[in-house]
């Protein structure tokens, strides 16, 4: 982890997290997994190959917000981990020219 990292309290992760879960059940979540797209690396899935991602994460303070929810494949999403869009990109993006 990085020395300027600052965690976030539990409370405010479980707090999150309980947010997170009622908007999992929400039309605007199910539109976003039938779009299909993985938010970082722009491939195409089907809804259950896709999960929720915290642009930032709950553990950096994030919160359970529309703005901060994106779909992620699940490969982008274990790489990704506690960090930030910035501070991290995929290994590859898929070829659509093909």
């Amino acid at each position: 982890m990085s020395e300027f990292f600052v965690g976030a309290s539990a409370e405010h992760i479980k707090k999150e997290r309980a947010k997170a879960k009622e908007l999992r059940k929400s039309q605007w979540w199910l539109r976003k997994l039938n779009e299909g797209i993985c938010y970082y690396c722009g491939g195409e899935f089907s809804p259950q190959e896709l999960t929720m991602d915290h642009k930032v994460p709950l553990a950096r303070g994030g919160f359970s917000t529309k703005a901060n929810l994106v779909t992620a494949c699940k490969e982008c999403n274990h790489h990704k981990k506690y960090q930030l869009a910035t501070e991290w990109q995929p290994a590859s993006k898929p070829d659509s020219e093909e």
